[in-house]
């Protein structure tokens, strides 16, 4: 989350999710190729239960503080550095992007008054233009199939974000979840203290009740957590393209 000047807080990314309107946005489109510049400076992102199998295999999978034990996926080592990131707005080959990446510049909104869900746009310069080729309506006001992909699209991830939320309380509130710190050596023999994240610790699962076991089973939810076990070979990952980045400098 980001905090807006009066106070509010922000997903990260956004600047000013503005639900699609027909009339108020009869010409707006979304830029060709607008790239992945917005995602330069940030060396983590939210990641859905239903994406730990393959996040594991690119990232570290942490977890946030606090009782809401938010899953993400570590970007980089250093603050404000994505190392996925690639000159002219492109990922690191072959490297599984997460959905919340994905789903970007677009975002559900609950509505004030009603629990209906609207679909919203970044309203920002960088990624949408007026009279552009990929307008989000056609000329008889209609969705176009941009903006119904996009509200597809949004509905799936907002099913999920429902179930990693579930998982997350109750795994913060296991007491399974610990800090831990990462110590990286990088070149020239500098060592780089990644703090401030949380993993499950195997012995404390190992240990862990079996009513809590067999319900974890029944939700489904093993399998997650031994993909963020899996992950933490992607530290390796991790220090290598740390390592890459700085030689090229």
């Amino acid at each position: 989350m980001t905090k807006e000047p009066n106070g509010a807080l922000m997903p990260l990314f956004y600047k000013k999710p503005t639900p699609l309107d027909a009339k108020a946005h009869a010409k707006l489109a979304l830029r060709k190729n607008f790239g992945l510049d917005f995602t330069k400076g940030v060396n983590a992102v939210p990641v859905n239960l239903i994406e730990l199998p393959q996040v594991c295999h690119y990232y570290p999978i942490a977890f946030s503080p606090g009782d809401t034990g938010t899953p993400v996926a570590i970007l980089g080592l250093r603050d404000n550095e994505n190392l996925f990131y690639k000159p002219k707005g492109e990922w690191e080959d072959d490297a599984y992007v997460p959905a919340y990446i994905r789903r970007y510049p677009f975002i559900f909104s609950e509505m004030p008054g009603n629990d209906n869900l609207s679909l919203c746009v970044d309203y920002d310069d960088s990624v949408i233009e007026n009279g552009g080729e990929q307008r989000f309506f056609e000329d008889d006001g209609k969705p176009s199939t941009l903006a119904q992909n996009a509200l597809e699209f949004c509905k799936s991830y907002h099913a999920a974000a429902g179930q990693t939320v579930e998982f997350g309380k109750a795994l913060a509130a296991s007491g399974l979840l610990v800090d831990r710190q990462a110590e990286i050596g990088i070149a020239d023999g500098k060592r780089i203290n990644f703090t401030g994240f949380r993993i499950v610790d195997e012995k404390k699962l190992a240990e862990l009740d079996d009513k809590t076991f067999l319900e974890w089973r029944q939700k489904g939810w093993l399998p997650f957590i031994y993909a963020h076990l899996f992950s933490g070979a992607q530290w390796q990952r991790l220090t290598k393209l740390l390592n890459k980045r700085m030689e090229n400098k």
